[in-house]
């Protein structure tokens, strides 16, 4: 076996390998000098007991040699079903530290259904306050996500519009071009409403559709979300077949690690509802699929036609208004207006105001786990998902995974394209049509 020196520096060397092949800044090796005097290895088992007073033990040293002030962040970002060891050695060790702050940051997947989720909170709530807890979602670290509230609430010409009266539908894609890779034997137990709706994509719909917040404070954001999320109509086994559809990109069944007859979806169309007087009547339509033809992630708001007394009379190129906004990778907004096109007739087509984080700031923005990481040492929760926000997270999926046990294979489509050929139909049926990815056609 390597001697504990041998294996700390092979840590330090694939970090900064890493560093330098994917850090967003230049590299500096004067900072990366200073800190890699501070990162250290220890070696142990999820389950040996034995070990964890090991690792709180040299904690205490590097305390003492650092003069850290006694904080402890734990990230737990292991197989899930090593979650459950973990915790419990972490939280019986917890009430001999003699100073300082606990926390506790868990990546996802948080739970495999309702029940595994509650089970999950109630085990960490054993040892753990709900203050010191940080459930993981990177995609609230992203800077759109991050600026949907401040969009929405900080401008005046769009909280007037943002209601049912005006806003004919909203989509959320998330589109990926890779398949599941090495990650067959997770995926073909998880699937794409597991993987990815269930969490990132019901917070960017919970964030787009929120009551404006009373503070910025951590909870009184978080209690705006929960509001919408108790809203999202919970749908019965026959509107399940009537408003989701799945598929699986051709090839998946090959993929190493995955049953060769397996049903598990890599593709996900929704039409969701929300019951409450601002959103009665509005149409919510998420798509999440894997080998789609371009990787994009963007929330789209397409406003209600305007009245066909003047311009439709005469022309059909009168489009609806739209806003975009990009989640990755090119993060921004763009709004789509119409306008007169230059001479003597009466020409209309669409044009396109854009925003790009990257031109209008002059820097990228940090990467999201820069952004969470950050604020979980700051003891700032408002980016990281509550108790009570995952358990209904879990309650609203959970009539679809359990009515689509008894539902037939999902439909096969071909990898690179936008998904089956029925989720056109899925649209169709209701006048409407998924929107392409600006930074994804």
């Amino acid at each position: 076996m390597w001697p504990q020196r041998h294996r700390r520096r092979r840590v330090r060397d694939g970090l900064a390998n890493g560093v330098k092949e994917f850090g967003r800044l230049k590299w500096d090796q004067t900072t990366w000098d200073n800190l890699e005097q501070r990162i250290f290895y220890q070696q142990g088992s999820y389950d040996e007991d034995g070990d964890y007073k090991k690792l709180l033990t040299r904690l205490d040293d590097l305390d003492k040699q650092f003069d850290v002030g006694g904080g402890r962040m734990f990230y737990i970002a292991t197989p899930p079903a090593e979650f459950t060891p973990i915790i419990e050695n972490l939280g019986k060790l917890k009430p001999h530290q003699e100073h300082g702050n606990w926390r506790l940051i868990v990546e996802k997947p948080f739970g495999h259904d309702f029940q595994s989720a509650s089970a999950l909170n109630a085990l960490i709530a054993k040892y753990f306050q709900e203050n010191e807890i940080y459930r993981i979602d990177h995609y609230l670290g992203k800077e759109t996500v991050q600026n949907i509230l401040v969009l929405r609430f900080a401008n005046a010409i769009f909280e007037p519009l943002w209601n049912n009266r005006y806003i004919d539908h909203v989509q959320i894609v998330v589109a990926e071009e890779v398949g599941v890779g090495r990650r067959g034997g997770y995926y073909d137990s998880s699937g794409a409403l597991r993987d990815m709706v269930v969490n990132h994509m019901l917070q960017l719909l919970a964030l787009v559709t929120m009551e404006a917040p009373v503070s910025l404070d951590a909870n009184a954001i978080r209690d705006e979300k929960v509001k919408l999320l108790r809203a999202i109509h919970r749908m019965n086994e026959s509107e399940v077949a009537q408003n989701t559809l799945r598929g699986q990109y051709d090839g998946y069944r090959k993929e190493d690690d995955v049953a060769r007859d397996s049903k598990t979806e890599t593709y996900v169309a929704l039409k969701l509802a929300i019951d409450n007087w601002r959103w009665s009547g509005v149409p919510f339509y998420l798509r999440h699929g894997k080998h789609l033809k371009k990787r994009a992630t963007e929330i789209v708001v397409r406003w209600k036609d305007v009245p066909g007394v003047l311009f439709n009379r005469e022309t059909n190129h009168v489009k609806s208004n739209m806003l975009v906004l990009r989640i990755q990778p090119h993060e921004g907004f763009a709004i789509r207006t119409n306008a007169k096109v230059p001479g003597s007739g009466n020409e209309i087509r669409d044009v396109q105001m854009d925003f790009d984080y990257s031109d209008g700031f002059g820097a990228e923005p940090p990467e999201a786990y820069e952004r969470l990481l950050h604020d979980a040492m700051r003891g700032d929760s408002t980016l990281f998902t509550r108790r009570d926000e995952a358990e209904i997270e879990w309650a609203i999926v959970d009539p679809l995974l359990r009515a689509w046990q008894h539902d037939a294979a999902p439909f096969s489509y071909e990898q690179k394209t936008w998904g089956p050929d029925e989720s056109n139909d899925f649209m169709a049926r209701d006048a409407r049509r998924w929107h392409l990815p600006l930074s994804g056609k």
